[in-house]
């Protein structure tokens, strides 16, 4: 298939290098600022307790797998979330402790959040890049054209962010969620490589292994991840049965020449350690409520409602999909073409599917509708990955009026986005938070009353001493403070 930007000639190859490099240019500019962006991000209150640990925390990182939630149905905090709270743990133990011997300590809390959270969302912005480019066999250089299509869908605490932000503007959540999807993405490139290819893995021993490891860190890094995981296994095992049946009526070509051999046994061992995780992930404490599996299930038709209808992003990016889907098919029937429609069909019943497994883990009480845009992260980046699939099939298959009206729409599009991301919408900054712990670093009292303006690594305003004794000590131990000190706030009247 021709590529979108490709020119006959070597004047031609010449320009075909100009936009690659202009956009890679203007990504990386695009990445500095969103670096800057989340720079001014408040850090959030579950920061500190994860880090620390709290004593509620503790317990998952003395356990690992769970077999406490095994053995002995305890309670607590994250059974199968071990791996993400390690992985923060020991990024903000020693991250922000690096990074100070060139800045001040209070400067490098923000920093080594923007570094992360923008890192995290490179990660996702060029392996969803990388799947496109995978599957429309388009060439290195294009990758930077396939990222500069997805971009504008990456909303940084502004525009369409409440309903659509793939990182978070509480780094937390950025380890919990979009970093677990890198990390899945990162197992599912040579699984979907090999089923694009229909060519069986044939990986050595120690690649094999480092897979299985990295099975396990997925595994036990959230609910989210594992749902996705168990999802996806249910798409490969009925599209693996379904091409048994067929094969079995005498159906010529109908064996699935990926799924054989080391790609079977491999995911088998990611089914059992999904469906593990899964079982003792129903030990989390937090999910502690009220609610039945069948209210849960009522919630679900108005919550989806409410998280599709209350920004305007995530139908713009459905609706430009389904234009993209029925320009598809408009054109003549070849090989390509028949690939991407049935791979975003197979995006379309993902996301169905995983919407219905929601009303089993999805629901906390600052999450009454079950969806937003963490938990709908696994959609919101199919949605992102369809869009871009698609997109970049017909740039390269449209010629004439029709490709260059196509380009316009492209281009309003992304303006669209980009703008809605732009715009000041109030969103919080770190400036009051800042000027509260350099209050906090200069006070000589082990106990200080800070200015009730804003929180400070806490949810909400610390009334009382107690409630910021484990911020307290985390801020010691980055060295904020010279001791441990804790603090109260007064709402201000």
């Amino acid at each position: 298939m021709a590529t979108p930007l490709s020119s006959p000639g070597a004047a031609g190859a010449r320009r075909g290098w100009y936009w690659p490099a202009g956009l890679a240019v203007l990504l990386l500019l695009d990445l500095a600022f969103t670096f800057w962006r989340n720079y001014q991000l408040p850090l959030d209150g579950d920061l500190a307790p994860t880090v620390l640990p709290a004593p509620w925390y503790a317990q998952v990182l003395h356990d690992p797998f769970g077999w406490s939630a095994l053995t002995r149905h305890e309670l607590y905090s994250g059974p199968n979330r071990f791996f993400a709270h390690a992985a923060m743990s020991a990024y903000w133990k020693l991250g922000p402790r690096l990074l100070q011997r060139v800045l001040s300590p209070i400067t490098s809390l923000y920093v080594a959040s923007a570094l992360f959270t923008t890192l995290t969302q490179a990660g996702l912005l060029f392996l969803l890049a990388r799947l496109v480019q995978l599957a429309t066999g388009a060439g290195r250089a294009q990758l930077w054209v396939i990222a500069a299509l997805l971009v504008p869908f990456f909303q940084t605490a502004r525009g369409f962010y409440e309903q659509m932000g793939i990182t978070d503007r509480a780094v937390t959540y950025t380890f919990f969620y979009a970093f677990a999807m890198v990390l899945l993405l990162v197992l599912v490139l040579p699984f979907y490589r090999a089923a694009l290819w229909q060519q069986p893995l044939h990986l050595p021993a120690s690649q094999a292994l480092l897979l299985v490891g990295l099975m396990v860190v997925v595994s036990f890094n959230g609910p989210v991840a594992t749902a996705t995981v168990a999802v996806l296994l249910v798409l490969v095992a009925g599209y693996w049965g379904w091409q048994q049946l067929r094969r079995r009526r005498g159906r010529a070509g109908a064996s699935p020449g990926w799924l054989t051999g080391q790609t079977l046994g491999l995911l088998a061992i990611l089914g059992v350690l999904s469906l593990y995780s899964f079982y003792i992930g129903r030990y989390n404490i937090e999910n502690s409520h009220t609610h039945t599996v069948w209210q849960l299930y009522q919630l679900l038709p108005g919550g989806l409602a409410h998280y599709l209808l209350f920004q305007p992003g995530l139908p713009v990016l459905l609706l430009a999909a389904l234009l993209n889907v029925l320009l598809v098919r408009r054109l003549a029937p070849s090989a390509g073409r028949q690939r991407l429609l049935r791979t975003l069909g197979w995006v379309g019943v993902f996301g169905m599917l995983y919407l219905l497994l929601l009303p089993l883990g999805g629901y906390r009480s600052y999450r009454p509708y079950l969806l937003r845009n963490d938990t709908a992260l696994p959609v919101v980046l199919g949605a992102v990955f369809a869009y871009g699939y698609s997109t970049y099939f017909l740039l390269g298959q449209l010629g004439g009026r029709g490709r260059g009206a196509y380009v316009l729409g492209v281009l309003a599009l992304s303006a669209f986005f980009l703008r809605a991301d732009g715009l000041p919408d109030g969103s919080p900054t770190s400036d009051c938070e800042r000027w509260s712990l350099d209050q906090l670093a200069r006070a000589g009292e082990p106990v200080v009353e800070v200015a009730g303006f804003c929180p400070v690594l806490t949810w909400g305003l610390a009334t009382d001493p107690q409630q910021s004794e484990i911020a307290g000590q985390m801020l010691y131990y980055w060295h904020v403070t010279p001791t441990v000190k804790t603090y109260y706030q007064k709402p201000p009247l």
